[in-house]
C-alpha cells in the first residue's frame, strides 16, 4: 500500500495568521495520526510563515507515525534536522521566499552539493528523499548521489490531469519503472487531491508514499478532517 503523509504547514498558517496557539499544531498531529495518517510531513521555511522552526522540537517527541522533515538544506535547516532527526527528510530547492515548491533538483547539475548533504544525513540514520521532477536523468541522478528515494514533483501531473490524464502521468510511470529498477524508492507530492490521487497511485508502480496538505485541509473545511482522512486513505486502497 502506499502511505498517506499529511503535511500540516496549512494549519500553521491558520495558527500563525492569529498569533496565538489556535489551532494547537502538536494536537492536530495527534489527531492526524488518530484517524489514520501514516506519517506527519512538516516544511519549515526561513520566514518561518507557516511551520517555525521551534514546532519540529515539539512534533519530534509526539509524532508516533513517521515524521517526515522537508525543505532547502541551508545550514540552518540541516542543524535543525540533525537536532531532531526525523525518520526522512526530503531535500527541496526552494528559494528564500518562494511561495511554493514547483520544481525538483538538478541531481547532476548540484550532484557534488547533494551528495554531501545525503551522506550527512544518512550518517545520522535519516532516509532521505530528493525532490525531482518526473525526468529519468534526475532519477539516474538522485541514485548516484546516494538518496534513499525520490519524491516526485506531481504539480504539472494535477494541472494536465482533467484534459490528458494519460499523457499527464506517463512520465511518471515510466520514471517510477526506472527507479523500481535501479533501486530507488518512490514518494510524491504538490497537488495531489481526491479527484486525481487514485488515478496516480494506480498509474505509478511502487509508489510507497504521497504527502499531501493543502487539497486535504481544503477538503476537512468542508468534510472534517476525520472524514478528509478517510476519504484520502479510501483512495490509497490496492
Amino acid at each position: 500500500m502506499t502511505r498517506l503523509s499529511v503535511n500540516i504547514n496549512k494549519v500553521a498558517l491558520i495558527r500563525n495568521s492569529r498569533g496565538s496557539n489556535l489551532p494547537d499544531l502538536v494536537q492536530v498531529a495527534k489527531d492526524c495520526e488518530a484517524f489514520g495518517a501514516e506519517g506527519i510531513t512538516v516544511h519549515p521555511r526561513p520566514d518561518e510563515r507557516h511551520i517555525r522552526y521551534d514546532d519540529v522540537p515539539a512534533l519530534r517527541p509526539v509524532v508516533t507515525t513517521e515524521f517526515n522533515i522537508e525543505g532547502n538544506p541551508t545550514p540552518e535547516f540541516l542543524e535543525l534536522v540533525l537536532a531532531n532527526p526525523p525518520a526522512q527528510c526530503t531535500l527541496v530547492p526552494d528559494d528564500p521566499g518562494q511561495l511554493t515548491s514547483d520544481r525538483g533538483w538538478d541531481t547532476f547539475g548540484k550532484a557534488d552539493f547533494l551528495r554531501d548533504v545525503t551522506a550527512r544525513l544518512k550518517e545520522a540514520g535519516i532516509r532521505v528523499s530528493l525532490f525531482v521532477d518526473a525526468e529519468e536523468k534526475m532519477v539516474e541522478g538522485a541514485k548516484a548521489v546516494g538518496a534513499d528515494r525520490i519524491e516526485f514533483y506531481t504539480g504539472h501531473y494535477a494541472h494536465a490531469f482533467k484534459a490528458d490524464p494519460e499523457k499527464a502521468v506517463a512520465p511518471h510511470r515510466s520514471c517510477a519503472r526506472l527507479a523500481n529498477d535501479i533501486g530507488i524508492g518512490i514518494n510524491a507530492g504538490h497537488d495531489l487531491n481526491l479527484e486525481n490521487l487514485r488515478f496516480y497511485q494506480m498509474e505509478v508502480p511502487g509508489l510507497l508514499e504521497v504527502s499531501i496538505g493543502h487539497a486535504l485541509i481544503c477538503d476537512a473545511l468542508y468534510y472534517g478532517l476525520q472524514n478528509t482522512m478517510q476519504m484520502y486513505l479510501r483512495q490509497l486502497k490496492p
